[in-house]
């Protein structure tokens, strides 16, 4: 007959001589206990780290241990989704055998991933940044191609903008009095400007 509680009892040691600083018994009946994993650091010395709270189930091994995520760092939701099937998927293959620390080591594995991702991710969100601002600078260089239609518009618009500013100058001069006479006008009004360029070349 299997002595489940001689097998906990080992694996603890065993654990707690592997993961000194991270390992923390929470309390014995039943037996509970977390473990906090770290990944390797990534490019820039950016970790992503989950703690881990197990609870051995009376006939443990034999049984799966109970497991949740109580924290995480830099970790989303799908991450932490990911971690619990991985943790799912090893519990059920390692039924039998002391287990905790190969739910561990996947879960180590599976951070290394995600640091590498997030390295991946942030090349990428790099790279797409630098493109669209490669595309607004052709832009901005580029302008707006004239077509017959766009310049038409325009053209409408600059003659109206015109108009205006010939009518509020106009305006303008007749409110101030202003209003000059044209030569022809001054001509018409006094016949005598007919022939004083001529009497002015006679003197």
């Amino acid at each position: 007959m299997t002595d489940y509680s001689e097998e906990q009892r080992n694996e603890l040691e065993a654990l707690e001589s592997i993961y000194p600083d991270s390992f923390t018994v929470l309390s014995e009946k039943p037996t509970t206990f977390t473990i906090t994993v770290t990944s390797e650091a990534g490019e820039n010395d950016e970790t992503v780290h989950t703690t881990l709270k197990f609870t051995y189930r009376e006939k443990y091994p034999d049984e799966a241990p109970l497991y949740e995520v109580v924290s995480q760092e830099n970790l989303d939701e799908n991450d932490v989704t990911d971690i619990i099937k991985l943790l799912e998927q090893q519990a059920e293959e390692n039924l039998g055998m002391v287990m905790i620390f190969t739910l561990v080591s996947a879960v180590q594995e599976k951070l290394n991933e995600i640091v590498d991702q997030i390295k991946t991710r942030r090349e990428e969100e790099k790279k797409q940044k630098e493109k669209e601002a490669e595309e607004e600078e052709k832009q901005r260089f580029h302008g707006t191609p004239v077509t017959i239609e766009n310049f038409l518009n325009w053209k409408a618009k600059f003659d109206a903008e015109l108009l205006e500013i010939k009518r509020k100058k106009m305006k303008e001069e007749e409110q101030a009095g202003k209003n000059k006479l044209s030569g022809k006008q001054l001509f018409e009004m006094d016949h005598n400007l007919d022939t004083s360029d001529i009497q002015f070349l006679e003197e």
